[in-house]
């Protein structure tokens, strides 16, 4: 337990929460702060982004509540968007890593567990049993459990070659058992996946991707704006499996053979599945708290339970689940108004989101669930598309931009509406 009582802390914000935010510096100002542990303490399972950075934003109205801080692993603070760029950068795991957990306690003015998984909600107690630490006492609890890898269903005997990165141990894995590997197979095409070959592709790998869509980014942009992207990854070195899965993973020599659906096979040293996240429902429904797709909240980002709120990657906030950082920062900012005595609802405004493949740079700016409307294509080169989303109005409603087109982002995204107003 890390405990610190005399410093108050000042963490500028991710670049105003763009999508390739670098990791967030601290600067720290001396103060007598003293915490009153009469108070009800404000408890934070998840040390992620979502959870330090609300208890920064806590911190500049409210330096006595006693905020208590709990992680299943060293809790070090570091960010989340440069594991995928890592490769390229030639960015260890350490050199990734801004600021220990031990610096975060001091800065923070907070009470951090680290590798301290969460076994037990008792919401009718208010407490949470900690497997090393015991019962902790609440009087607000944030689930900031964020998402898990999505495991592709793979049989053979060669599963121990597959790899996801979804925080920093796994970044570290990967990138030591890569350290002598030549081919990476990758398994998804989409947002993940091609920022992956992206970063391999740069760094001298040899890389093969499978996806059962037509095309890379499928879900997010309209189909010529997904070949401009796939082309250039193409003309990179990527080479694409489209309209299959890969059923089986088998040991060949010190590398992998995968069969495919269609029949096909490939050979690689060691592959990386990266078909997406899934939020972490586990503590939330063990606290009776109600989950659909992510932990259901209103728009003060509270619960089924009044003294339980959600934030960032597995929070559904109004139906939407958002896993980027721009709407965990506007949820940061609500949340801890609410907390601090001031009730807050967060909104979204239009939120587009870079992608950081940047041999061939894309925004997008999806059109909302169901909305009615056709995409335009405005400008299509081999440098880059132009797209629109528009209604039967001629209203703007979503765009996608590729290559030398992404420019247009600052004036499109005026006239797209808010996603949550």
């Amino acid at each position: 337990m890390l405990e610190v009582k005399r410093v108050q802390v000042q963490v500028p914000n991710p670049a105003e929460a763009t999508e390739t935010a670098d990791a967030i510096g601290t600067d720290t100002t001396e103060d007598n702060l003293q915490v009153d542990q009469s108070k009800p303490a404000i408890v934070i399972i998840g040390t992620g982004l979502a959870g330090y950075n609300l208890v920064k934003e806590i911190r500049k109205n409210d330096n006595t509540t006693p905020i208590k801080m709990f992680t299943n692993d060293d809790g070090a603070f570091y960010s989340k968007p440069q594991l995928s760029t890592g490769f390229a950068k030639n960015k260890s795991a350490q050199e990734l890593v801004s600021q220990t957990a031990e610096q975060m306690a001091e800065q923070l003015h907070a009470e951090i567990h680290i590798f301290s998984p969460i076994t037990a909600i008792n919401s009718q107690a208010k407490t949470i049993t900690c497997s090393k630490n015991g019962v902790h006492h609440y009087g607000k609890l944030i689930l900031a459990t964020g998402a898990s890898c999505i495991e592709a269903p793979l049989t053979g005997n060669g599963l121990n070659h597959v790899y996801s990165v979804n925080d920093l141990i796994d970044y570290a894995r990967f990138r030591t058992i890569a350290k002598h590997k030549k081919k990476v197979l990758i398994i998804g095409a989409g947002l993940i996946g091609c920022e992956y070959a992206n970063d391999l592709l740069q760094t001298g790998f040899d890389v093969e991707v499978v996806d059962p869509m037509s095309t890379v980014l499928a879900s997010l942009l309209p189909e010529k704006a997904s070949k401009s992207v796939e082309s250039a990854l193409a003309l990179a070195g990527a080479k694409f499996h489209f309209g299959t899965i890969i059923e089986k993973i088998d040991t060949d020599g010190s590398g992998v053979k995968a069969t495919l659906k269609n029949g096909q096979t490939i050979f690689a040293d060691i592959v990386l599945s990266a078909i997406g996240v899934r939020p972490n429902l586990a503590l939330a429904n063990a606290a009776a708290v109600t989950t659909e797709r992510g932990i259901v909240t209103n728009r003060q980002l509270q619960t089924s339970n009044s003294d339980i709120f959600a934030i960032g990657d597995c929070a559904q906030v109004e139906n939407h689940v958002l896993f980027y950082i721009s709407p965990l920062m506007a949820q940061i900012k609500a949340l801890a108004k609410t907390l601090t005595g001031t009730a807050t609802t967060v909104s979204y405004n239009a939120m587009p989101v870079m992608i950081k493949t940047t041999l061939f740079p894309v925004v997008v700016n999806p059109p909302a669930r169901n909305a009615e409307g056709t995409w335009h294509y405005e400008q299509q080169s081999n440098d880059g598309v132009k797209a629109v989303f528009k209604d039967a109005n001629n209203q703007i409603l979503g765009f996608a931009l590729t290559g030398d087109q992404t420019s247009a982002r600052s004036e499109l995204e005026q006239h797209c509406p808010a996603i949550m107003p």
